[in-house]
């Protein structure tokens, strides 16, 4: 962790006076430190930082909040330290107008410029302009093969039904692609960054299925956010799936009966 800190404090051109590991990053080292000078910053190693880098500036770019990339090199991102005084049951309004601006950001097709992995899994990013087919063949498809057969089967009947299930053509919102409450900052009443992202562009329903995946985003944020297309609850599912699927194969089969219960509900 020194060495992590020591590098962090090199390409701001510091000298290390204290390092503090933060704990939350599931994949990824970080550290607070603070400089000689009395600045602090985060320090997060990884294995694409240019990638982080991009994701986090292109979210700033919208005005959605998030924190400032103060360097970058292939081995570790150093980012600036919010204030985190808050907590998000007091900024759900908030968080609702931050993702609406997030979504306001359209892309030319859904995707992103490059594919990434999360930890052992790739994810593949390739240009589409067909929404359901991106889904089955980028989010869902990917994962057979690696999760057991009965599961698998059901995934299939579920990527055969997507044409009819989902929107052929939403617009390709920029997404988070991993919002949940713990990548988000808050101070007070007031989200102050959305960090950790998996950026892409699709269907801003995306977000919105994760975000209630491990919780319940309160009243106040869905009336920020804005009126949501009818359906929205027999799509949460299919949109969950994919980070459920995800954290199957990278923590194991504890998530087996959440995928599961997606699939159920879902009506496989």
């Amino acid at each position: 962790m020194n060495a992590l800190a020591e590098a962090g404090a090199a390409l701001i051109g510091g000298v290390l006076d204290h390092a503090t590991t933060v704990h939350g990053g599931d994949l990824s080292d970080v550290v607070l430190i603070r400089l000689a000078d009395g600045r602090e910053a985060v320090v997060k190693s990884g294995p694409a930082p240019r990638t982080e880098a991009a994701m986090l500036a292109a979210i700033s770019a919208t005005g959605a909040p998030a924190p400032a990339v103060l360097a970058v090199d292939d081995r570790t991102l150093v980012i600036e330290q919010l204030p985190t005084r808050g907590s998000l049951s007091y900024a759900w309004e908030n968080l609702g107008v931050a993702v609406a601006t997030l979504h306001g950001a359209q892309g030319p097709r859904y995707g992103w410029r490059e594919s990434y992995a999360c930890g052992l899994v790739r994810i593949d990013n390739r240009w589409s302009e067909d929404w359901p087919a991106f889904w089955a063949e980028q989010r869902l498809g990917p994962h057979r093969g690696h999760i057991d057969a009965s599961l698998s089967r059901r995934i299939d009947r579920l990527v055969g039904r997507l044409p009819e299930l989902l929107p052929a053509t939403p617009e390709p919102a920029l997404l988070h692609g991993d919002l949940w409450s713990g990548n988000v900052l808050v101070d007070h009443d007031h989200v102050t960054g959305l960090i950790d992202p998996a950026c892409y562009y699709g269907h801003g329903e995306v977000d919105l299925a994760m975000l209630s995946l491990f919780g319940q985003p309160g009243r106040s944020f869905f009336d920020a956010y804005g009126t949501l297309d009818p359906g929205f609850e027999q799509r949460r599912p299919i949109y969950q799936l994919w980070p459920a699927l995800m954290h199957l194969r990278l923590f194991g089969v504890g998530y087996a009966s959440l995928v599961d219960r997606l699939l159920r509900e879902a009506g496989v």
